[in-house]
C-alpha cells in the first residue's frame, strides 16, 4: 500500500485534464441538442400537417350558383403566405376526424354546410334586424402535441382571418348599389363578415396530462431500462468476482469466475429480459393504478411497457459491454441528450432543424412515444404509430444484439479479457 497522502492526486494535471474534457463536452452537447432543437421552432417549420375541410353546399345568388367555400379553400391552398410551412391537405370531414384521431393532423379548418346561404344572407336588402355572422372552425389536436397544435391554431387562424376579408369584398360586390339599403349592422359586418370559433378536434381525456402523458411515461420506460443496464452490468460484474460491491461500510467480493465478453453480455441480457417483466408491472402500477393516468388498454399498455423496457435496457448493456466504463456517458447521450429534443413531445418533428429531424427518424425514445401515443390517445390504432413502435423495437434490438454481441466477440478473438489468464506457474525439474 501507498503511503502516499490521498489528496496528493489533485495535483495531477491529467486527473483534472481528462475530468475537464468529459464535463466539458457533456454540458456543450447537452446545449446543442436541448437548445438547438427548440431555439427557433418557427423558423425551422415546414410542411406541419395542417387540414382543409369544405362542407360548404353554396346557395343560388340572383340565379347563380355561389361556391364561398371553395374559394376559401382554393386561396388558400394557393397563397404563399406561409411558404412551405405549412402542409395544407383537402380532405372532407370524415377523413379531417379519421386522420386528426390518428396525429396525422395537427389542426383543421372547416368551412360549414351554410357558411355561403349565411354570408350571402349579409348582403341580402330583404333582411331584417342583424343576421346571424357565418362561420369558420378550426379544430386543433393537443394530442399530436401541444406546440404543433398551437402552431397549427396560429396559421388557421390567420388564414381564416383572411378569408374573412376575401369574403367581405365578395359580399360588398354582390350587394351593388343595394348596399345603401342594409341595416346599418350589416353594412358593419360586410366589411369583416366571418366568425372564427375554436374547437378541440380530439378530445382528451382529462388525465392525460393535455397530451404529455405519452411523451413522460415514454421517458419512464427508457430511463428505467438504461439504469437498469447500469445495475445489472454492475451486479453482473460483482457476481463474476471481477469488481467489488461497497455496501455502505462493507465491502463484498465474490470468487473469481472467468467468462468471455460475450458470456458476460449474455448473462445480463437474459437479467434484462426476465426483470423487464415486474419493472414494467410497477411502472404501470405507478402511473395508472396509483397516480390515475388515462390508459385505455391496459393489457396493451403493460405488455408495450415490458418490451421497451427490455429493449432499451439491452441497448445499453450493448454500448456498456462494447465502450467499457464511458459505456454510460455514451447511452446518456444515445438516449436521452439526443432522444428527448427529438421525442416530437414539445416541439413537432416539422418544426426541428433538419440534423434533429434526422435523428428523430432512429431516435429510440421518439418511437417509444409514438406507439405509446397510439395506445394512449388513437384507440390503438396500428397506423397511428403502434405499428412503427413495434417494428423499430425490433430494429433496435437486432441492431443492439448485432452490436454487442460482434464487437465483445471480436475483443475475445483478440485476446481483450477484463481479466487476464493467469500465467502458469514455470515447472523445475525435481532430483531424484
Amino acid at each position: 500500500m501507498s503511503g502516499m497522502y490521498p489528496f496528493r492526486v489533485l495535483r495531477a494535471r491529467p486527473l483534472w485534464i481528462a475530468s475537464g474534457v468529459i464535463t466539458g463536452v457533456l454540458a456543450l452537447l447537452f446545449a446543442v441538442f436541448y437548445v438547438g432543437a427548440n431555439v427557433d421552432p418557427v423558423g425551422h417549420m415546414e410542411r406541419l400537417p395542417v387540414g382543409l375541410v369544405n362542407a360548404d353546399e353554396g346557395a343560388a345568388v340572383d340565379g347563380e350558383q355561389v361556391d364561398l367555400g371553395a374559394r376559401i379553400i382554393e386561396s388558400i391552398t394557393e397563397s404563399t403566405a406561409n411558404g412551405d410551412r405549412i402542409d395544407w391537405r383537402v380532405m372532407d370531414e370524415q377523413e379531417a376526424e379519421e386522420e386528426l384521431g390518428r396525429g396525422n393532423l395537427y389542426g383543421a379548418l372547416v368551412v360549414p354546410v351554410d357558411f355561403t346561404s349565411s354570408a350571402t344572407a349579409l348582403a341580402d336588402t330583404a333582411t331584417t334586424g342583424t343576421p346571424a355572422r357565418p362561420t369558420l372552425t378550426v379544430l386543433t389536436n393537443q394530442s399530436a402535441g401541444g406546440l404543433g397544435s398551437s402552431l397549427a391554431r396560429e396559421a388557421t387562424t390567420r388564414a381564416a382571418e383572411s378569408a374573412s376579408l376575401q369574403v367581405g369584398e365578395t359580399l360588398t360586390t354582390l350587394s351593388g348599389t343595394g348596399q345603401a339599403e342594409l341595416p346599418a349592422a350589416a353594412r358593419v359586418l360586410l366589411a369583416d363578415p366571418v366568425a372564427v370559433t375554436v374547437e378541440d378536434g380530439h378530445p382528451l381525456d382529462p388525465r392525460s396530462g393535455l397530451g404529455l402523458t405519452a411523451f413522460y411515461y415514454a421517458l419512464v420506460l427508457v430511463v428505467c431500462g438504461m439504469l437498469s443496464a447500469n445495475v445489472i452490468s454492475g451486479q453482473v460484474d460483482h457476481a463474476l468476482g471481477h469488481t467489488h460491491n461497497d455496501m455502505g461500510p462493507l465491502r463484498l467480493h465474490r470468487p473469481l469466475i472467468r467468462a468471455t465478453r460475450v458470456q458476460a453480455l449474455a448473462i445480463s441480457s437474459t437479467l434484462m429480459i426476465g426483470l423487464s417483466l415486474p419493472t414494467g408491472t410497477l411502472v404501470v402500477v405507478g402511473a395508472v393504478g396509483i397516480m390515475g393516468m388515462n390508459a385505455p388498454h391496459l393489457p396493451l399498455l403493460w405488455l408495450y411497457s415490458v418490451c421497451a423496457i427490455a429493449v432499451s435496457g439491452i441497448g445499453a448493456l450493448a454500448l456498456l459491454a462494447v465502450f467499457g466504463t464511458p459505456g454510460m456517458l455514451v447511452v446518456t447521450l444515445v438516449f436521452i441528450g439526443m432522444g428527448v429534443p427529438t421525442a416530437g413531445a414539445t416541439t413537432p418533428i416539422e418544426a426541428l432543424p433538419g440534423f434533429y429531424r434526422f435523428l428523430a427518424e432512429f431516435e429510440p425514445l421518439r418511437q417509444i412515444t409514438d406507439g405509446l401515443r397510439s395506445i394512449l390517445y388513437y384507440d390503438a390504432q396500428a397506423d397511428a404509430g403502434l405499428a412503427r413502435g413495434w417494428l423499430m423495437m425490433a430494429v433496435g434490438l437486432t441492431t443492439a444484439a448485432l452490436f454487442g454481441f460482434g464487437v465483445t466477440g471480436w475483443y475475445d478473438r483478440k485476446g481483450l479479457h477484463r481479466i487476464p489468464a493467469e500465467t502458469e506457474p514455470e515447472k523445475t525439474a525435481v532430483p531424484v
